[in-house]
């Protein structure tokens, strides 16, 4: 695991949003600081390969970046990147970087929760045996989060003020496709980037 910044101090618990940031947006903000109510740290965890995309739009570089202009105001968020992008390999980085007493909540919107559970990992039990290596921090996206029963000890809603479902990273690059406006959906601090690698009109 590479750090970019590293947030002062050991947590006792570990909030890990990792994505594709391109590029950042608010949910992503809202859902991180949302995650400090139980985590003492929450890293955004930018894998150099994932594991069912490619890198288009914004350079990995430049994707830090904007990672970094956009947390600069909380101590708490720390920015890392690992070799790849599912879950559990970036929940075993986050364990060899904070070591075996923390605990990981990666963090998640209700989506990719369903995606995550309801994939065909081709064994039984699969699912259950990643979430005794770390639990899930679900955010609402379009309805109320319900877990499957028998996961629901190692998953938990996160209530969030903002309305998750109507912000997206491939919102924001559709609107700039369109010459539609989008600074609503991201994060201030970083509109000058947004509209230096995406090709955005001011």
């Amino acid at each position: 695991m590479e750090f970019f910044r590293r947030a002062a101090g050991q947590p006792s618990a570990l909030g890990v949003l990792a994505g594709t940031f391109n590029p950042p947006t608010r949910a992503h903000l809202a859902l991180a600081s949302a995650a400090l109510s139980v985590a003492g740290e929450v890293v955004f965890v930018l894998p150099r390969r994932f594991p069912h995309k490619r890198y288009e739009g914004a350079s990995f570089e430049d994707r830090v970046r904007m990672l970094e202009l956009a947390t600069a105001g909380e101590p708490r968020f720390s920015i890392a990147s690992t070799g790849t992008g599912l879950f559990l390999d970036v929940a075993r980085a986050c364990r060899q970087a904070y070591g075996p007493g923390v605990r990981l909540l990666l963090l998640c919107g209700s989506d990719a929760a369903e995606r995550m559970i309801n994939w065909d990992y081709g064994r039984p039990g699969a699912v259950a045996g990643q979430l005794e290596e770390f639990e899930l921090l679900v955010a609402d996206r379009q309805g109320r989060y319900q877990p499957p029963p028998e996961l629901q000890a190692r998953i938990h809603r996160l209530p969030v003020a903002e309305d998750l479902a109507a912000i997206s990273a491939t919102q924001i690059r559709e609107r700039i496709r369109r010459g539609q406006p989008w600074r609503h959906l991201a994060p201030e601090a970083i509109a000058a980037e947004i509209e230096r690698c995406y090709g955005a009109n001011p």
